[in-house]
């Protein structure tokens, strides 16, 4: 069944989705110039993007908006896919992902350069199939792994990975950016208010990390039991997601520091890229799982706690997102001299 409010919304979504569609499809004339690779990676985010849609009919079946459309996909064919961690997946792919899917879809048929969102998608997709695959095998549902979907999920890895070696592929747009003196540290204030963020934001990485390793310190047993018991959860993802964020993040912060403070750093920006994509994407998932009603009562934040939490975890996501943009925006500073680059 579905309710009057829920009915308007779904038609609402739908007409919306409907008309982002009708929107690329005025560049069909242009896809039919590309080259025979680009109608291939065009083909590949068409059909993501359509089981974008289908992840989020997931999503809303999930919480009983609509009703009957994948009912035997939730039951038999991918149990994992009911937990808060999936729950919160299917909304990240049918909306976000999505939106990623159309815009690289129409760069590529305009003819415009899809390098700095697919590298974003790149992050996004690493960390959700990272954290998503390895928790299905040691969880509390790796009796349920079928080998058909196994094979599946393989699939759409393979491809992905493809896809990914295409961005790559990509010519960056910061050959025409004219060179800048390079100001010290002092005189970039912004810079400054970054590299004392990626201090704290190492050690909390690092710490979350210790948590779901069981460490014995007192301050690690109190922080799963005031403030997120859900790294305790017998899923297994948030306890995967602390260990792949404190092996990718950890590192990133410390090769970040280097980059805002050393000149000439050309990885800065793709980096930040592909990081603020995957964390993003962590943070999503990790945040409305730790509030989600399908987490047992007793894995959820404590209600006293919550602003604390969000507050937290809301800083820590939005911060490398800002980076980014600061990064992408005005790469000047990580530019290497013409001379340099000669000389290699």
């Amino acid at each position: 069944t579905m309710s009057a409010s829920a009915g308007t919304g779904v038609f609402v979504l739908f007409f919306f989705y409907s008309g982002c569609l009708n929107l690329f499809s005025t560049s069909r004339g242009s896809f039919l110039c590309l080259n025979t690779k680009l109608k291939c990676i065009c083909a590949v985010y068409a059909l993501y993007a359509f089981l974008s849609v289908v992840n989020l009919i997931i999503g809303l079946e999930q919480d009983n908006i609509i009703d009957g459309f994948v009912t035997f996909y939730l039951k038999e064919a991918d149990p994992h896919i009911n937990t808060a961690h999936g729950h919160m997946i299917s909304y990240w792919d049918g909306c976000v992902h999505y939106l990623m899917y159309l815009l690289m879809i129409a760069a590529i048929t305009w003819g415009d350069s899809y390098r700095a969102i697919g590298l974003y998608w790149v992050g996004s997709f690493l960390m959700r199939a990272i954290v998503y695959i390895l928790g299905n095998a040691v969880g509390k549902y790796t009796k349920n792994n079928g080998i058909p979907l196994f094979i599946l999920h393989m699939l759409y890895i393979s491809v992905s990975v493809w896809a990914c070696f295409r961005i790559f592929s990509q010519p960056s747009a910061r050959d025409n950016i004219q060179e800048t003196p390079r100001a010290g540290l002092v005189h970039r204030p912004l810079d400054l208010l970054f590299i004392i963020y990626l201090i704290p934001a190492l050690a909390f990485c690092i710490f979350r990390g210790l948590v779901v390793l069981d460490c014995s310190s007192k301050w690690c047993q109190d922080y799963t039991q005031q403030y997120e018991p859900y790294l305790k959860d017998p899923s297994a993802y948030p306890k995967v997601q602390m260990l792949v964020s404190m092996l990718y993040s950890g590192p990133y912060y410390i090769i970040t520091l280097y980059g805002l403070l050393v000149p000439g750093c050309e990885w800065m920006p793709d980096l930040t890229l592909v990081h603020s994509g995957a964390l993003a994407q962590a943070q999503f998932s990790h945040i409305g799982a730790s509030l989600h009603t399908r987490t047992p009562f007793s894995y959820r934040v404590p209600a006293g706690i919550q602003p604390v939490f969000l507050l937290v975890n809301v800083l820590y996501t939005l911060v490398p997102q800002a980076l980014c943009y600061r990064c992408c925006s005005r790469p000047a500073f990580f530019l290497r001299p013409p001379l340099e680059k000669k000389k290699e």
